[in-house]
C-alpha cells in the first residue's frame, strides 16, 4: 500500500515542479520548496524555463517497526530546458527518506543528505587500480567525459563518500591526465591511494586552497568571473560566506549565453547552472572561487 502513495507523491512533486498550483509540495521541507522556487526564478532571469520533467523513483531498503515502515529511496529528476533557440536536458538524482504507517500514509519524506556534509559511504568492492590519467598535459575533453560517465554513480576504482563532491572533481581532473602529488601525510599533496588520500582529494576547503597555491602538477589559475572558465574548469562555493568553502563542481558545457552548466556528486546533478541558487544550502551570503585549470 505504501509503495502507491510513494509512486503517487513523486508523480505529484513532478507535476508541482512544472505547475506551481499543483498539489505536489507534499512533505517537501520548506527549504526544498524555497529552493525549487528559486530554480524557477533563476531560469527566468537567464530567458530560460523548463518545458518539461520527468521523476522516477526506485526504492534501495526498507525496514520496518511495528507501527511504520521506514524506505530509503532513489529519485532521478530530468529536466527539459529551453533556453531561447536551444534546449539541454537537466538531471538531478537525490537518495530520500520516507516514513509510512502501516496503513500507508506517508508521514514525512526528506533527503538522506545534503550538500555541505562530509562522511565516508558503506565499503563496497572495488578494483585495486585507479584510472590511469591521459598523457600530454590537461585533456579537459577526458575530465569532461569522466565527469559525464560517473555523474550519477561512483567508480568503484575509488574510494567513495557520501559527501562525495571533491572526491569526484579531484577523479575527473587526474581522468583528463593531471598526475596526483603522493605524500606520506594528508595534509600535503593531492593523491588518492589504497584506503588513504590527501585533504586536497576530498574535501572541498582544501582543494580551494591547494588550488590557489600549487606549484606541483595540479595549477590553476583563478578567474575573476564564471563566464571567463572552460569545460573541465572547477568551482568552488562557500554557502554561508564565512571563508569555509562546502561544495566543488566541474564546468561540462556553457550554455547559450556563455554561462557554465556544471555536474556534481552528493546530491548528484548534471548540467546544473553553476549559481547554485537553487541549492538548500545557498545564502545570499554565497561565496565563489572560479579555478581555470592550467
Amino acid at each position: 500500500m505504501w509503495m502507491e502513495t510513494l509512486k503517487q507523491y513523486i508523480q505529484n512533486q513532478s507535476q508541482w515542479m512544472i505547475h506551481a498550483d499543483a498539489d505536489g509540495r507534499g512533505f517537501f521541507l520548506k527549504d526544498e520548496q524555497e529552493s525549487f522556487m528559486r530554480k524557477k526564478q533563476m531560469y527566468t532571469d537567464r530567458n530560460a524555463f523548463i518545458v518539461n520533467n520527468q521523476a522516477n523513483g526506485s526504492v534501495l531498503r526498507t525496514t520496518e517497526t511495528e507501527d511504520k515502515i521506514h524506505v530509503d529511496y532513489l529519485v532521478h529528476y530530468s529536466f527539459l530546458i529551453k533556453h531561447g533557440f536551444d534546449f539541454y536536458v537537466e538531471e538531478m538524482s537525490q537518495e530520500r527518506r520516507a516514513i509510512f504507517f502501516q496503513d500507508g500514509e506517508m508521514k514525512s519524506d526528506e533527503p538522506a543528505n545534503a550538500e555541505g556534509n562530509y562522511r565516508e559511504l558503506p565499503k563496497i568492492e572495488r578494483e585495486n587500480k585507479s584510472i590511469a590519467p591521459t598523457k600530454g598535459g590537461y585533456d579537459r575533453l577526458a575530465a569532461v567525459r569522466y565527469a559525464e560517465r560517473w555523474w550519477n554513480t561512483y567508480n568503484p576504482a575509488y574510494k567513495s563518500f557520501e559527501n562525495d563532491c571533491t572526491n569526484y572533481i579531484s577523479q575527473s581532473i587526474h581522468a583528463g591526465g593531471i598526475p596526483m602529488t603522493p605524500q606520506s601525510i594528508k595534509s600535503k599533496g593531492w593523491w588518492m591511494r589504497n584506503n588513504s588520500w590527501s585533504y586536497s582529494w576530498s574535501v572541498a576547503n582544501a582543494l580551494r586552497w591547494y588550488l590557489s597555491g600549487s606549484k606541483s602538477s595540479l595549477q590553476a589559475q583563478e578567474k575573476s568571473a564564471a563566464h571567463l572558465l572552460l569545460p573541465g574548469d572547477v568551482i568552488c562555493y562557500d554557502f554561508d560566506g564565512d571563508g569555509h568553502y562546502q561544495h566543488t563542481t566541474i564546468v561540462v558545457a556553457k550554455d547559450p549565453s556563455g554561462e557554465p552548466l556544471v555536474n556534481a556528486h552528493t546530491t548528484n546533478s548534471r548540467m546544473r547552472y553553476w549559481g547554485y541558487e537553487d541549492s538548500t544550502a545557498y545564502t545570499k551570503r554565497i561565496q565563489y572561487k572560479f579555478f581555470h585549470i592550467l
